[in-house]
């Protein structure tokens, strides 16, 4: 097997920092595809979790001196494949599962992140339990970054997906994508891992990357087979709307510097319009089926932004009263925290920060909340409480590039 160099036998300084980054960008790949893959051999959560760590770590010792693989994902499968054969000696179905570690990982991989979904969106487990395992095994996501999704702490992360792999283990729920009769009482499920996935890919909460477009395409491949495979579920359809409306706007959120802009400061003329009417026409056929729900409110929000000339022009009133629709079918201090903007908006900013600051019992720790609020502030000319807010928005995140946005106001 071929392998690229960093000249002579040990790499250099330069080469080794560039092998390592490269190999932390094929780990955010291939990661979540091995997991599946092994899960549904093995069938055991934390045998496959120790299995996958071994490979990864192998790889993390050994390609900074021989250098990256062409084919990594075969590489990191073939040393996954060997760690698997040893705990499958231990299981009296040995031969049967042996036979399915012989088919290349890249056959199934894909079908398998499905199935694995599927499988850890059971309904014996709680909702919370569901989403957090489905984002720690088959995402590859950090319990802390976990935790940032759910405003939770890291201990409270573990344990519940302790309990998650525990409560598999012992229902012997099986590895499969469900059957037609069950994919209704799953779906909820399934649909908050992908929406969750893609919120972390497009705005990371840790790491040094402001965003992560790996995550974001897997959440939007995802949601685009789950509606080829539901294409009469409404929610489905505006999941997909909704990843797609924000996707069309990524050449706008970033300046050369790697601040975030926010919105309001985005240069339209510069968003994928085919891209915006082909969502928005996802939203309407979504409508059409008369079943409405959060997905599809957040996809005709996102619309409403998308379609308008200009932040002034925007229809504020309409988004006003899509969050109120959205409020309803799921109450939220989040959702309310947005709903606000367009409180500001439509009414003003004192009655902006009056919604605002009903808040601070939920969201303290939620830095958005403080950034927001330092925005109303701002506009009714009171900058030094702004300021403290944003210091305080500043403290919660980090997220470079909105650290660097807030350093940018303080400044």
């Amino acid at each position: 097997m071929a392998r690229s160099r960093g000249g002579g036998d040990t790499p250099g300084h330069d080469a080794l920092t560039t092998t390592r980054d490269a190999l932390a960008a094929v780990f955010r790949e291939e990661a979540g595809r091995l997991a599946a893959s092994v899960t549904r051999i093995l069938g055991d959560f934390d045998a496959s979790e120790e299995v996958v760590q071994d490979a990864l770590l192998a790889a993390w010792q050994q390609w900074p001196i021989e250098g990256l693989p062409d084919r990594p994902g075969a590489w990191l499968w073939t040393v996954a494949r060997r760690r698997a054969i040893d705990v499958l000696r231990r299981d009296m179905r040995y031969q049967e599962r042996l036979r399915a570690l012989s088919f290349p990982v890249e056959q199934a991989a894909d079908d398998d992140r499905l199935m694995l979904i599927f499988t850890c969106c059971h309904p014996a487990l709680s909702p919370e339990a569901q989403v957090a395992l489905t984002l720690r095994t088959v995402c590859g996501l950090s319990t802390a970054e976990i935790a940032n999704a759910f405003l939770a702490s890291e201990a409270a992360i573990i344990q519940r997906l302790t309990r998650a792999r525990r409560k598999i283990a012992e229902a012997r729920i099986p590895y499969r994508i469900s059957a037609d009769d069950e994919l209704a009482e799953r779906l909820a499920g399934v649909l908050a891992v992908i929406y969750l996935l893609f919120n972390e890919g497009y705005l990371c909460s840790a790491g040094a990357a402001p965003q992560r477009r790996d995550l974001t395409d897997d959440a939007e491949w995802l949601a685009a087979l789950l509606a080829s495979l539901m294409p009469a579920e409404p929610e489905v359809l505006g999941l997909l709307a909704l990843i797609r409306l924000h996707r069309a706007r990524a050449a706008t959120r970033f300046d050369a510097e790697g601040r975030l802009v926010l919105l309001r400061h985005q240069d339209r003329a510069r968003w994928n319009k085919a891209e915006i009417a082909a969502a928005a026409d996802l939203v309407v056929r979504a409508a059409r089926l008369r079943r409405p729900g959060p997905y599809q409110i957040q996809a005709a929000i996102v619309a409403c932004h998308a379609e308008a000339a200009s932040w002034a022009s925007t229809d504020w009133l309409q988004i006003l009263l899509l969050y109120d629709a959205l409020l309803r079918q799921q109450p939220s201090p989040v959702i309310r925290l947005h709903r606000a903007v367009a409180v500001g908006q439509v009414l003003g900013p004192q009655a902006a920060l009056d919604e605002t600051d009903d808040l601070a019992g939920d969201l303290d720790r939620y830095h958005i909340y403080h950034a927001t609020r330092a925005e109303f502030l701002r506009q009714l000319g009171r900058g030094y409480e702004a300021r403290q807010a944003d210091e305080r928005a500043l403290g919660l995140t980090a997220n470079p590039a909105e650290r660097a946005l807030l350093e940018q106001r303080l400044t």
